[in-house]
Formats: C-alpha cells, sequence, structure tokens
C-alpha cells in the first residue's frame, strides 16, 4: 500500500471504523460493566439508571482512544498483514490482521481487547460495504459519537427535570 492509498482510501473508513466503534464500546461496556466502582444494582431500574450515567462518561474515555491509537494501531496491523501475506499467503490476510489487531489490543488487557475486536468487526463491516470512502463522509461520522452523548446526556437532563421539576417553578 502507498502513502497515497493509505491516505485516500483506509484512513477515511478507519476514522468512520473509529467512529462507530468508539460509540458501540462505550455502550456495550456500559451494558457490561454499569457500575464500574462495584456498586450494588438491585433492580433493572437501578441497572438502567447506572447504565445511562456511566455511557457518556465511558464514551469521553475511550473514544480519543480508540480514535487516536485504535487507527494508528489498525493501520499497521493491516499493513503488517499485507506485507506477510504478499503472493501464496494473501487468502490469509484477514486472519493475520485480527492476530495484530488483538496484539495491540491486550495492553489493558479485556477492556483494550474487547475494542480491539469491536473495532476490527467495524471495519470488517465497512470494507466488506464499500470499496472506498471519502474524506466527507469521514467527517461527517464524527457526529455519531457526539450524537450518542447527546442521547445519553439528554435522557440524564430529562430524568433529572422530571424528577424536580416543581422545584422549576419556584
Amino acid at each position: 500500500m502507498s502513502i497515497k492509498e493509505i491516505t485516500t482510501n483506509v484512513l477515511p473508513r478507519k476514522i468512520i471504523t473509529a467512529s462507530i466503534a468508539g460509540s458501540l464500546f462505550a455502550i456495550l461496556f456500559g451494558l457490561v460493566t454499569p457500575s464500574p466502582f462495584g456498586d450494588e444494582i438491585n433492580s433493572i431500574k437501578a441497572y438502567l439508571w447506572a447504565f445511562v450515567m456511566v455511557t457518556p462518561i465511558y464514551l469521553m474515555y475511550s473514544f480519543p482512544v480508540i480514535f487516536i491509537y485504535g487507527t494508528i494501531t489498525s493501520i499497521i496491523s493491516d499493513l503488517l498483514a499485507n506485507l506477510i501475506t504478499r503472493g501464496k499467503l494473501k487468502r490469509m490476510e484477514n486472519y493475520i490482521s485480527v492476530l495484530f489487531h488483538l496484539l495491540f489490543g491486550v495492553i489493558l488487557l479485556w477492556i483494550s481487547l474487547s475494542a480491539s475486536i469491536v473495532y476490527f468487526v467495524v471495519d470488517r463491516f465497512l470494507m466488506k460495504k464499500r470499496d472506498s470512502y471519502r474524506w466527507i463522509n469521514a467527517l461527517q461520522s464524527l457526529v455519531f459519537p457526539l450524537f450518542v452523548w447527546l442521547i445519553f446526556m439528554g435522557i440524564i437532563w430529562l430524568v433529572d427535570f422530571l424528577e424536580n421539576w416543581p422545584d422549576f417553578l419556584v
């Protein structure tokens, strides 16, 4: 792969991937770990509220890491897989790429490993869906994590408003 091909074809797709994967990871991590400090959750209502409260926090902290580290290491993983599988091993390129993604993802054990799996799956889905993405698509994709953050913060604000609405009248 040439530098021009990376900047015109690969990098826009990787940015779109990071936008989607970062948002998905925050939501999935919020579902799996709604109480990061081990507080007891006794009901479905408490679980859902903890999920809604923690997801924007997970998004704020994980998205920049997934966007920067994930994009860089994913490009490196794909380049290394491409270099290793030239010639007869071309059909093994996806397998070697996933191995490199997992290797780069093991840095924070299961948290970053799961983020790298989400990133890889989203990237391969986008790769199969379309050959190339433009920079305008990459810039538009950055709205997605902002939209997810605004939805969760909107739910928090709405619940707070409804619980305290008589106080606003005074």
